[in-house]
């Protein structure tokens, strides 16, 4: 510990340089802090909507995809229902006719088909009453069989609707497991009810684990005479059925999806601890109140099985309109904290180093603002040894300008009391030091609150031959580069309108090359051009434009460092459409380097020399235009830009204005 006192004392000596380093740190570390804490709260509100839209979306794409796989059954039972080869053999099948029976069969072979890929389905067509004609189980790989049960669906309120009503009705529906029994699914149905933490103590639905929740679709069969003669249904059951879940899964690239018979998970890619899907899991308390028993969807956190998902829960309704059943959506919370975890980690992390940045830097440079100060201090000895009585004493004079220059007047001072010993005198010099320290200690708090602003004051104040010379230029030089990286940051962020108007492209590219010749000073670069005499006016911002080919020119001559020819070319081409193309014979660009031209602050030039975003805003301002740019390359043959430029812009707004070009009134367009 006083090792490290004593390295402190040596390296800080004195109090006023102590402060300098504490307080610039100080200032470093709250405002450091400050936009630390405003940029992790802005990206955590941030992420936060973005996972909210994440999970509004999801659930769209699949209410979708389970609109659609509910219309597919509907599709099918109406067609059945209007089919030709049903209506007539419907009567004769009824009858136990084996021909007519046999035919109804093939036809739902036909009609079925599309639905394979979508799971099992079962498919019947019943008489008048309700009971089964014939029927059969369509597997998810294409299969059917006949169940020949001769079921009974008359009393599934479904189908007595839709038999009462004699209309189509398709909707999400509860089965019994009497009804499952006569189509051999009352296996496929069960499921156990497992023991889920946060689960309200009973069931919503005393069916659960025996009922199947499934699509269910019923057509009316009308024979000629227009009567009642029977029905078309078909349902996809839902329960250990995993096929509509994985697909809204697997095509909308959700998390996380999963269908509820109340509270019960039938059908789900949830997994539990041990990997296995979370089926016979059931809905947490919290849940279920706001969804079943109030029917309104729920949104935000919720535990699902084991752990906390960002959700999404809509309640599900039966052709009644009473909620059976649930559709989810959701992400682990888990990875959404984590990517919040880091970057706030990150974050912290770069501000901590900031901060440690800022006190390691701000220790030589306080070091050099206070060296003269030393030497003040010595003078303050001296003076303290003169009043002591010691004449003899004198101040040390080893620093240069104005302290080295006080204290050799000092030591005349000095000089003149010795020979005089005028204490009135001596007092009056002693006040004298004690202003021009205090001045001197004044005007040195001036600069350094900025030290940019007296830089270029401060460098005129030295002669080229002073050291310090050189670092007042590079601060200068580089807080220009500043100013110019700034500005070009802020053109391009900045969102301005395209002010088009008639503009002629060849009054541009002469303009350019009239003043060509005065830009280039060091290299011999000749300019060739190749115009399209038809070329016609195009509308455009006649400004933004001579900004790109000047951009594109600048950027052609220095890939020339042994000079060159600069190629200018028009086209009109393809149709509705101008190109203009500007090809150079420079050193050309690697292939691995063309795909990130555009990108900003991508540059090849050395430090200083570029910002890397002039093709940025070439690109951004050919884009407002509603154009293309594109560059070909070859190493050392050379480079072409090509621009490609509507002759006519879509009008958003009209007014009228001067042209810039022709000096004439023309249709101005603000394009946004």
């Amino acid at each position: 510990m006083k090792a490290v006192i004593k390295y402190l004392r040596d390296l800080y000596s004195g109090p006023f340089q102590a402060t300098l380093v504490f307080s610039f740190t100080l200032v470093a570390a709250i405002t450091v802090g400050i936009g630390t804490w405003v940029i992790s709260r802005t990206i955590n509100n941030y992420l936060s909507n973005a996972m909210e839209e994440r999970i509004a979306r999801d659930i769209q794409l699949a209410n979708t995809f389970y609109k659609q796989r509910l219309n597919g059954l509907a599709n099918t039972t109406l067609q059945l229902s209007l089919d030709p080869t049903v209506i007539n053999n419907l009567e004769f099948a009824i009858k136990g006719d084996r021909a007519a029976i046999a035919a109804l069969n093939a036809e739902i072979g036909n009609r079925v088909s599309g639905l394979a890929s979508g799971g099992d389905h079962y498919i019947a067509i019943l008489d008048q009453n309700g009971r089964v004609v014939v029927d059969a189980l369509v597997t998810s790989n294409g299969q059917q069989t006949q169940v020949g049960t001769h079921g009974d669906w008359s009393g599934l309120p479904i189908v007595q609707n839709a038999l009462t009503r004699q209309t189509l009705i398709a909707s999400t529906e509860i089965i019994p497991q009497e009804y499952l029994k006569q189509v051999r699914l009352d296996e496929q149905a069960y499921i156990q009810l497992l023991e889920t933490p946060k689960a309200a103590p009973q069931p919503y639905d005393p069916r659960e684990g025996t009922a199947g929740l499934a699509l269910f679709s019923i057509a009316p069969i009308f024979n000629p005479g227009g009567q009642l003669h029977g029905a078309a249904i078909a349902f996809h059951l839902f329960n250990n059925d995993f096929t509509l879940v994985d697909q809204i899964k697997e095509a909308a690239q959700i998390d996380t999806v999963t269908i509820f018979l109340g509270d019960l998970r039938v059908s789900t890619n949830v997994k539990t601890e041990t990997g296995q899907r979370a089926v016979g899991t059931r809905l947490s308390k919290e849940v279920a109140d706001v969804v079943l028993r109030e029917g309104r969807e729920y949104v935000g956190t919720a535990f699902v099985v084991t752990q906390n998902y960002i959700t999404r829960y809509e309640p599900l309704t039966d052709h009644t309109g009473q909620v059976i059943g649930i559709l989810y959506v959701g992400a682990l919370q888990s990875s959404f904290m984590d990517l919040v975890n880091t970057l706030n980690q990150q974050i912290i992390l770069v501000a901590t180093l900031t901060i440690l940045m800022t006190f390691i830097l701000t220790t030589p440079v306080a070091r050099s603002i206070t060296r003269p100060l030393q030497e003040l201090r010595e003078l303050v000895k001296t003076s303290q040894r003169v009043a002591e009585g010691d004449l003899n004493a004198r101040a040390p004079v080893t620093a240069g300008g104005e302290v080295g220059l006080v204290a050799r007047s000092f030591n005349s001072m000095l000089d003149t009391l010795q020979s005089t010993q005028d204490q009135l005198v001596h007092s009056e010099k002693l006040a004298s030091l004690g202003q021009l320290a205090a001045g001197v200690a004044h005007e040195l708090n001036n600069p350094l609150a900025a030290i940019l602003l007296y830089a270029e004051t401060m460098m005129k104040e030295h002669h080229e031959s002073d050291p310090e010379y050189n670092d007042f230029r590079i601060i200068i030089s580089e807080t220009k580069r500043c100013k110019r990286i700034v500005s070009d940051l802020l053109n391009f962020a900045r969102q301005n309108q395209v002010v088009a108007q008639p503009t002629d492209i060849h009054a541009i590219l002469h303009e350019l090359l009239e003043i060509a010749p005065r830009r280039i000073k060091t290299v011999q670069v000749d300019f060739v051009t190749d115009l399209d005499p038809n070329l016609p006016l195009i509308e455009a911002d006649p400004s933004q434009l001579r900004q790109v080919l000047l951009n594109l020119m600048t950027n052609a001559v220095e890939a020339m460092p042994e000079g060159g020819t600069v190629t200018l070319r028009t086209r009109t081409a393809p149709p509705g459409m101008i190109t203009i193309e500007v090809q150079d014979t420079g050193v050309g660009i690697p292939p691995e380097n063309l795909s990130k031209l555009f990108t900003p602050f991508f540059t090849t030039k050395p430090i200083g020399k570029g910002t890397g975003l002039g093709l940025a805003i070439v690109y951004g301002i050919i884009k407002m235009h509603r154009g293309q740019i594109s560059a070909t390359s070859k190493v050392n043959k050379g480079t072409t830009f090509t621009i490609t430029l509507p002759i006519h812009q879509p009008t958003l707004e009209r007014a009228i204005t001067t042209n810039n070009i022709t000096g004439s009134t023309e249709d101005k367009v603000l394009i946004g």
